[in-house]
């Protein structure tokens, strides 16, 4: 089993080799269980000329209780795309690193990458085999994005996809919001949002979108200036992914609170 993986799926290799390892194949004991984890929260998307962003702020709850300040929930899926988790964190967390490794295992088994959509696909089947859990209350429902390759308008190649949490995608046009505070980051976006942004303009919606949703959502936290927590901010374009340092997203998000502070409202 081995020496011949016979799959380019490393999900499907692992539910042969070892299935007690793959998130929904462990057994759980009767019950809900949504409060004994942490739980991630707010992460937004934009389409952006030429690819696009992803920004996540940076706290975990438990109940009423912040179990994390600095969590990290925006992460690369692989050269050219991104992956966002919201919901139980741990699970959430495996579930991404499990996705980066079905896309590389994919690559050095076939040789090549797959397409975006292929990408979207493979992860909503992983997102349908944790669905026993999610019935108990452990439910990851992630966020995806990337620039694609086979784009014929390079200007138009930044694309996002959301999923439910039965494993259903669906494409979403311009942005996308998921997490306890994406009511409040999705209203500020459609105001705000247009077509053909910048890279560097819809960094700074990102950042302004998950300011506005801390500022509705307890769960959901801002930029905390005190102790230089700020969110994680990353793009995909046809030079790859990248995520923001953490002194370009601390100016970004000390602009954001600045001008708040001279305008409340926004």
């Amino acid at each position: 089993m081995f020496t011949n993986a016979g799959t380019s799926s490393f999900t499907t290799f692992l539910s042969k080799a070892a299935p007690e390892m793959l998130p929904g194949r462990r057994p759980l004991p009767p019950g809900m269980a949504a409060d004994l984890a942490p739980h991630a929260t707010t992460i937004v998307a934009i389409s952006a000329a030429g690819g696009v962003v992803m920004a996540g702020d940076r706290r975990a709850t438990m109940g009423n209780l912040i179990a994390q300040r600095d969590i990290e929930k925006v992460h690369p899926a692989d050269a050219y795309s991104l992956v966002g988790i919201a919901g139980t964190a741990g699970i959430g967390i495996e579930l991404m690193r499990l996705f980066q490794v079905e896309l590389e295992h994919y690559e050095k088994i076939e040789g090549a990458m797959l397409s975006l959509d292929g990408k979207a696909n493979r992860l909503a089947s992983m997102i349908r085999g944790n669905l026993g859990a999610a019935m108990q209350g452990l439910a990851v429902v992630p966020l995806f994005a990337g620039f694609d390759l086979a784009a014929s308008d390079p200007a138009r190649a930044g694309r996002i996809f959301s999923f439910d949490v039965t494993g259903g995608p669906y494409e979403e046009t311009g942005y996308d919001a998921i997490g306890s505070g994406s009511l409040f980051a999705k209203s500020a976006l459609k105001k705000r949002f247009r077509a053909g942004l910048s890279v560097d303009d819809a960094t700074r919606l990102a950042v302004e979108a998950l300011y506005d949703a801390a500022d509705d959502d307890t769960a959901t936290g801002g930029p905390d200036l005190t102790r230089r927590i700020y969110p994680v901010v990353m793009t995909a374009t046809a030079d790859g992914t990248h995520r923001l340092t953490d002194a370009e997203t601390a100016a970004i998000a000390e602009g954001v609170v600045s001008g708040r502070m001279e305008n409340p409202g926004g």
